[in-house]
């Protein structure tokens, strides 16, 4: 019996021996980390068999992206902790409240890796620091927790991985001209839809964001760390990091990030590594994995290890030295575990200064009213403020006085129970103020991204920001339509005033319903209808299933329908008025590959695909000369560059397009291709150059350039409302504008959006220079051409699909012009 117990109690004791053995990134895969790089599936397959192996790591799976790759977040920690996760992750939670008394001794950090996907190297260095973490640093474990997501963007990378792997020389070549470090376009950085995960945190427009900021939510880590590439010739950068900071910004997260800097210097300094800090990335834009994060309390920083796209397995600076994916991973793994290190000894300080940062009474503004014009757009802001857990509520019946971002002055307005009230003093205040705020503060103009976001403008509200808590009670009330069948229907009727009435749009035609659109206002039933008012009439419907089908559809769109027995309207046009006019089942075009943004191309596409969901058709720029225009009745060239592909015989071509009744919709930098050429209304508006720039010191350039640039700022607008384009706006829009490129009014055009005399930003940074050129330029301008009509869209109204209240002109520009043309 004693021979049979030592034998049992050896075995179990060597179970619990192997059960803490793990193998290596090298040992799992059967290749050196750096050597190659790591398919997303097996990136997966090793964080998988670590948490099997080892009882102190769990891995959660928390979404999926649109090509079906599985996101996964690690929780490492002590047995111990990991045993009592969700205890640990309420306890810290609870310190949000800012009146609740509990704390969290646990040091909570969050790495995340490869949200670009072609900065590919992150990755890599996640399962080197999962490895060492568990192997080698494990006394840090008992006071931290620490979270690795190992590929924000598996769809970006696994494009970027097997491009690379398809093209690569063996051994890898180290000159700069070689293929492998040449991506084609689109290029593996963003997701699917081609967006930047790394500019969409706040928006959270992408799948990706959206499951991520969900289950970060669920613990609000102490601090978070993105890490990047940048280009191959620059050292290594990290925190802190470069002016401006938002004002939101406590002295303690400025403090603490000096911190981890001169933590992560000390083994730089060890092995001769070259860094850089307090330059180029600054912490002002709210939508980054850095900026997100810090205004949310954490201590958010980015990290940047030289290589991007370029490097590939290994590359030849410029220096002369050869830069590697082994050295790029290594210097990452060092920064992710220098960042828990001081986690770890600072894990008390860091709780109490999380805690801290919820205290939100001096927040100037204490509440913003969103005045309720549009229950369509009021319903796409609770979307997005649900989606960041931003509680709202609905205004009592009182007088509001504060900042009008319409007039930006003090004004007051009535509030009625039907407006949103979002208040600051809730634990996710100081986010609500930078995303409200009607301009945020800049310290310094050298920013590497816009500088104004305001969502009441970015959504079109009429809104104040008051320094005055306003009164205001909970809301239950859920919007329905239920619509019902009217055998004696004339005809239905739909409003025409935001992107959901073009969805339903969309799906109507889809179905091959037949609607029209009133380009006049009219009066029906003793209700006044609108420009752009949506007329169904049952004459060109004429099958026993018009009535079911069409409320079906208006129901799934909640679209309420009006229903009346006559085509005689009580004022204005009757239906059968040439200003009721047929809307056709446009086909659509749409431009990408080399040439265009991916950016641009990916911002459309996603419209189309998930917003308007109508189809599209996908044109490359390589053949785009040869393609039969006729086939299509809208061309959509996004913002890009278009020299050596709208050359004389394309530009012909669509002009003759143009004049047989298309439409073509040039976005942004695509207005190069037509401006001041022979046939286009549209031309440049230049100022002319100042000799005495020529003099400015070199050291002072730099900054003296910025006086060029507009970066990302809001200015008014006006907007002819009674053309088509303009439909369903009213007649002050707040464009965001992103260059200072400008053109003049369209001479010989319509000139339908436009900027005045005194025109100048609300909000964001303008250069004086780049401010001068904004005065009397165009916005939207319509080219006509025969039946047909080019689009300009000098500012690009669907910019990171977050500036909601641009997207009507889109659908405006697709489905009502050039209507009346019989294709």
């Amino acid at each position: 019996m004693k021979i049979k117990a030592f034998i049992l109690l050896f075995f179990v004791s060597s179970i619990a021996v192997f059960s803490q053995t793990v193998k290596s990134p090298a040992e799992f895969l059967g290749y050196e980390i750096g050597s190659r790089f790591t398919r997303h599936h097996q990136v997966v397959d090793y964080f998988k068999y670590v948490s099997n192996s080892l009882p102190n790591v769990k891995l959660e799976k928390y979404g999926e992206t649109n090509e079906h790759r599985e996101l996964y977040v690690t929780y490492i920690s002590s047995q111990e902790n990991i045993d009592d996760i969700e205890n640990i992750r309420k306890e810290n939670l609870s310190q949000t409240i800012s009146s609740n008394t509990s704390t969290n001794d646990k040091a909570i950090v969050w790495l995340s890796y490869n949200v670009h996907g072609n900065e590919a190297s992150s990755t890599e260095a996640a399962m080197l620091t999962l490895y060492d973490l568990v192997t080698n640093k494990k006394e840090w474990l008992k006071n931290t927790f620490v979270i690795i997501d190992p590929c924000i963007n598996p769809d970006g990378r696994d494009r970027y991985v097997n491009w690379y792997n398809q093209v690569k020389s063996t051994p890898f070549d180290i000159a700069q001209d070689a293929k492998e470090h040449h991506e084609p376009w689109p290029g593996g950085r963003p997701n699917h839809y081609l967006f930047d995960l790394n500019r969409d945190w706040a928006w959270a427009t992408q799948v990706e964001s959206q499951q991520r900021i969900e289950i970060y939510n669920k613990w609000m880590p102490h601090i978070h760390v993105d890490f990047h590439e940048q280009g191959i010739n620059n050292p290594y950068y990290f925190a802190p990091a470069a002016e401006p900071f938002h004002e939101i910004i406590t002295d303690w997260q400025r403090d603490f990030q000096t911190q981890i800097g001169k933590n992560h210097a000390k083994y730089f300094d060890k092995e001769g590594w070259l860094y850089f800090t307090k330059e180029s990335f600054d912490l002002l834009y709210p939508s980054y994995g850095d900026t997100y994060p810090t205004f949310m309390g954490a201590i958010g920083m980015t990290y940047e290890q030289a290589g991007h796209g370029r490097a590939g397995l290994g590359i030849n600076t410029d220096e002369g030295e050869v830069l590697t994916l082994k050295d790029r991973a290594s210097h990452h793994k060092t920064t992710g575990l220098s960042t828990v290190e001081i986690a770890s000894k600072n894990a008390e300080k860091l709780n109490s200064e999380f805690k801290k940062y919820f205290n939100n009474d001096n927040i100037t503004y204490k509440s913003f009213v969103i005045k309720n014009e549009n229950q369509d757009k009021i319903d796409r802001l609770k979307l997005l403020l649900d989606k960041h857990e931003i509680a709202y509520e609905n205004a009592n019946n009182v007088s509001v006085k504060g900042y009008n971002y319409a007039t930006q002055n003090e004004t007051k307005f009535s509030a009625s129970n039907k407006d949103l009230v979002i208040h600051t003093d809730q634990p996710k205040g100081k986010m609500v103020n930078v995303l409200f705020e009607p301009s945020a503060k800049l310290e310094d103009s050298l920013t590497y991204d816009i500088t104004a976001w305001s969502l009441p403008y970015a959504h079109g509200f009429n809104a104040i920001a008051s320094k005055t808590k306003i009164d205001s009670s909970k809301s239950n009330s859920v919007n329905t339509v239920v619509n019902t069948i009217n055998k004696n229907a004339y005809a239905y009727i739909s409003k025409w005033n935001s992107i959901k009435d073009a969805t339903f749009l969309a799906d109507i035609l889809k179905n091959n319903i037949v609607p029209r659109f009133a380009t006049k206002p009219f009066n029906a039933n003793e209700i006044a209808y609108e420009r752009g008012t949506l007329i169904i009439l049952r004459n060109d419907n004429r099958n026993e299933n018009f009535d079911a089908k069409l409320l079906d559809i208006a129901n799934q769109n909640k679209r309420q329908l009006n229903s009346v027995t006559t085509g005689f309207s009580d004022a204005g046009v009757d239906f059968g008025s040439s200003a009721v006019q047929p809307i056709n089942k446009q086909k659509v075009a749409l431009l990408s590959g080399e040439g265009t943004s991916s950016l641009s191309f990916g911002e459309i596409w996603h419209f189309f695909e998930t917003e308007l969901e109508y189809p599209l058709t996908i044109l490359n720029s390589d053949y785009f000369s040869k393609t039969d225009f006729s086939k299509y009745d809208v061309i959509i060239l996004p913002n890009g560059y278009y020299s050596s592909i709208l050359n004389t015989n394309t530009l012909e071509k669509l002009t003759a397009f143009a004049r047989s009744g298309g439409t073509v919709i040039a976005i942004g930098s695509a207005l190069n291709s037509f401006a001041d050429k022979k046939g286009f209304s549209l031309s440049r508006k230049k100022l002319e150059d100042k000799k005495e720039n020529n003099l400015m010191p070199y050291a002072g350039q730099e900054r003296n350039n910025v006086a060029n640039l507009i970066t990302g700022a809001i200015f008014k607008s006006t907007i002819d409302t009674t053309h088509p384009l303009g439909f369903g706006y009213s007649n002050a829009y707040f464009s965001l504008k992103l260059s200072g490129s400008a053109y003049n009014y369209l001479n010989g055009g319509i000139n339908v959006g436009y900027f005045g005399k005194s025109a100048t930003n609300v909000s964001g940074f303008a250069g004086k220079t780049a401010l001068q050129t904004v005065p009397e330029s165009l916005l939207f301008g319509v080219d006509e051409k025969g039946r047909g009509s080019f689009v300009y869209m000098v500012d690009n109204p669907l910019f990171r699909s977050f500036w909601e209240n641009g997207k009507l002109f889109i659908a405006n520009a697709i489905f009502l012009l050039n209507s009346d043309k019989l294709k």
